[in-house]
């Protein structure tokens, strides 16, 4: 412990004995950084608070949710410092009293970038500050900041909107030429290929409707021809002419009305064994004895049953050529079908990929028009019921004391680093130079034994130098701390003058 106290003892003597060397070195540090900082220009900060408020009540109902409203307030805050705003903020304050060319408000817009900041706080609050040589004209940029981003909110997303819709109708337009072009081949390739298309009408389903009639008009040939030969035995068993007798006991319009019915029960298709037949010929073979005992002669006349059993077989005979010919006919078209069938797989192909352009046309025609209707209602939402307000918390603050720099704090850091420098100067030098302070020194250097040590003994003259020397002394560090003192004094007598 000893050993460190003498030690702290050594080094104050070494910085006193140099005392001189210590205070020009603090004088030449302090009036150098002096210099430096009266150099650094000022720098006045305003600040002004807004709140970025979305109102999602119909903005939700229209297709716009809360992510992308705060997207839209993200691009707000991201847009407000873009080159296109700085420059309406140059031209619309003291900035661009010297802005004569493009290089000029080029620099103007940079170097205002580099001292506006616009930060985010909590929920939907933003402070926007700003740094300027003139605490009216940060101000001034503050304000006009606020009016460019209300002005951007407003006119801003109706240029937005104007530009995107301009270019979906464009787009709109393109896809319906496009469409009315894929319509016509469309219509221009079935016309082609009439009857060789899938759907109604097609190959496949004509020669399946083919089928299907062949085999009902085959049913109805075997039915037609059955009639026909059952038709052609019954008019086999009937008599062309009736024998009429003269004289007798029977009738010969009796006998002749019983075989007519007789035939066209059978024509009906009525058995010998049905009951009428059965009765109609029992009143046919009385009617025929009571007629064969008569005396008397006779003569033939023609059977009615037999006329009319007649014009049937024509008529089924007429039927039977009929579906004959409708049979040939069907065969003649499924023939020709069938040779059509080797080209519609092609045709069909074909068919399908035109179908397929043009609904994938359609698709995106419906898209464009969906997009430009939900594009005209968000817009109109955005800009007409104010989907981004903003409200002016804070307005913005016209300091009169510069933010940058702290000029007082760094007067004192400089005088504080001067005397510190001044002191590790002389410090230094008592270390570079070779000298004794104290006995106990002197003997570890020279390695014998040191006696004592004999103080120093100074005259009168001598002391009185010396006193001379320290009031020097004292009046030149009292000097770097009034000038310390002046030097503040002055920076608040600039601050007040400012205000």
């Amino acid at each position: 412990m000893n050993s460190l106290y003498d030690e702290f003892r050594i080094a104050v003597h070494s910085v006193w004995n140099r005392r001189w060397l210590a205070l020009a070195v603090a004088w030449g540090a302090c009036i150098l950084g002096w210099l430096v900082i009266a150099m650094i220009p000022n720098k006045y900060e305003s600040k002004a608070q807004i709140q970025v408020r979305t109102q999602s009540i119909l903005s939700d109902q229209v297709g716009l949710p809360p992510q992308d409203q705060r997207r839209n307030i993200q691009q707000l805050t991201q847009t407000l410092i873009s080159s296109e705003n700085l420059a309406k903020v140059v031209r619309g304050t003291d900035l661009g009293a010297s802005v004569a060319t493009d290089q000029e408000l080029a620099g103007k817009i940079e170097g205002l970038r580099a001292n506006i900041e616009v930060k985010a706080e909590q929920d939907d609050f933003f402070a926007i500050s700003a740094k300027l040589p003139s605490g009216k004209l940060a101000r001034d940029v503050v304000q006009k900041l606020i009016d460019v981003a209300e002005e951007d909110n407003i006119a801003g997303d109706r240029k937005t909107t104007s530009q995107t819709l301009r270019f979906l109708d464009a787009q709109i337009e393109g896809r319906q030429k496009e469409l009315a072009n894929a319509e016509a081949k469309r219509v221009a390739y079935e016309t082609q290929n009439l009857g060789l298309l899938p759907g109604v009408g097609s190959v496949s389903q004509r020669m399946e409707a083919s089928r299907a009639e062949l085999s009902q008009i085959d049913s109805q040939l075997i039915q037609a021809r059955s009639a026909l030969a059952a038709l052609n035995g019954q008019l086999a068993g009937t008599p062309a002419t009736l024998n009429t007798t003269i004289a007798g006991g029977g009738s010969p319009t009796a006998l002749g009305q019983a075989q007519g019915e007789l035939a066209s029960m059978r024509a009906r298709g009525f058995t010998d064994n049905h009951p009428d037949v059965v009765a109609i010929r029992n009143q046919i073979a009385n009617l025929r004895s009571q007629g064969g005992g008569a005396a008397g002669g006779g003569y033939r006349t023609p059977n009615p049953a037999y006329s009319s059993l007649q014009s049937m077989r024509a008529e089924r005979e007429a039927s039977v050529s009929a579906l004959q010919a409708r049979k040939s006919a069907l065969q003649s078209d499924m023939a020709e079908l069938a040779a059509k069938q080797t080209a519609e797989p092609g045709v069909a192909a074909e068919y399908q990929r035109i179908n397929r352009d043009y609904e994938v046309l359609k698709a995106q025609y419906d898209k464009l028009i969906t997009e430009r209707d939900q594009i005209r209602l968000r817009g109109q939402v955005e800009t007409q019921t104010d989907a981004v307000q903003f409200r002016v918390v804070k307005e913005p603050s016209l300091s009169n004391v510069p933010a940058v720099p702290n000029r007082p704090l760094l007067l004192a850091a400089v005088l504080i680093a001067g005397i510190g420098a001044g002191i590790g100067a002389a410090f230094a030098l008592g270390h570079l130079q070779t000298s004794f302070p104290t006995a106990a020194k002197l003997e570890r250097a020279s390695g014998l034994p040191v006696i004592g040590s004999i103080s120093q003994m100074l005259g009168v003259e001598e002391r009185e130098q010396r006193k001379q020397k320290m009031k020097l002394f004292y009046g030149a560090s009292g000097g770097l701390v009034g000038v310390f003192a002046l030097l503040l004094v002055a920076e608040f007598v600039q601050r007040g003058l400012t205000a």
